[in-house]
């Protein structure tokens, strides 16, 4: 991916400004074209609320084809691989590209009774969520009447491109689309900060558990890096899981054989996706407790 910085953005002419950025709203490179006009932005705010004016401020009928000319969810565009580079990859963070006959045949049948009722596609920024939020949001939005929906579809799309701008321009102050989850632990029986935890995050989906990042803390307890940094936190229900048994069977605290607690799982849901979550863990051989942090 391209990377721009502002500055260079500022200088260049209205075309070379367009080829840069007007790919960021799917089919629409005429949002592009009117911010140019706002220039020079002085920083990315700036820059994504002329963007932002830009759709708002258009007529009805442009916002329509606006919607209209993004693909369907794991449609038939993303089947036969035709999708934009931008909307592919999107669809893949939420594993939208390796559904099974049984999800694709769901998302399917929500895909045509959304076009039935409002004729336009469903739009959402998928970066935000993961398979099984995609499709909570496609039966909450069903119930919508048209303008709510059009409301809604709009805001997906500003959100679709925030992020895409965010990817795609070097700023040092970045806009607030991206979300942090971390965690911490701490050996209440000794003392001290935990280190050498083996961590692991998994997302649960459908009764199914997915690795999504992997660690090992520190000596002050901390995994050298953020679990998930620098993108939204998909809303879904994930497991962070410490293999405490392990930590206290290397120190020279007496336990049992086997140990009481082995690997704890700490289960919890992510509804805010420009959030920070921090999860820390409190232990001792024989007990532990967890709280939302920060």
């Amino acid at each position: 991916m391209a990377q721009f910085t502002l500055d260079a953005l500022n200088a260049m002419s209205p075309r070379d400004f367009v080829a840069a950025l007007g790919d960021t709203v799917e089919h629409a490179p005429w949002v592009a074209e009117a911010a140019a006009t706002r220039r020079p932005f002085a920083d990315m705010a700036a820059l994504l609320r002329a963007m932002t004016e830009a759709v708002t401020s258009s007529s009805d009928e442009r916002k329509l084809a606006l919607i209209k000319g993004h693909p369907d969810l794991a449609g038939k565009a993303a089947r036969a691989g035709t999708l934009a580079a931008d909307s592919k990859a999107e669809q893949a963070s939420a594993g939208l590209d390796r559904l099974s006959a049984a999800e694709f045949a769901r998302f399917n049948l929500l895909n045509n009774d959304y076009r039935k009722k409002f004729d336009m596609p469903f739009i959402v920024c998928v970066r935000r969520h993961s398979k099984d939020s995609i499709l909570l949001q496609f039966e909450r939005r069903l119930r919508n009447d048209a303008a709510a929906e059009t409301e809604a579809a709009l805001t997906e799309i500003l959100r679709i491109v925030a992020l895409r701008l965010d990817q795609r321009i070097d700023a040092p102050v970045r806009l607030r689309v991206n979300g942090r989850l971390s965690t911490h632990v701490l050996d209440l029986h000794r003392g001290r900060p935990a280190g050498g935890i083996a961590v692991e995050l998994h997302e649960i989906a459908g009764g199914n558990a997915m690795q999504v990042a992997q660690a090992v803390t520190n000596a002050d307890g901390r995994p050298d890096r953020a679990l998930i940094a620098d993108r939204p936190i998909p809303m879904a229900q994930y497991e962070l899981r410490f293999a405490v048994g392990d930590y206290y069977a290397r120190q020279d605290t007496p336990v049992a054989d086997p140990p009481f607690l082995a690997v704890v799982p700490i289960r919890f849901s992510v509804a805010e996706p420009e959030g920070h979550y921090h999860v820390p863990l409190l232990i001792t051989p024989w007990s532990y407790s967890t709280y939302r942090g920060s």
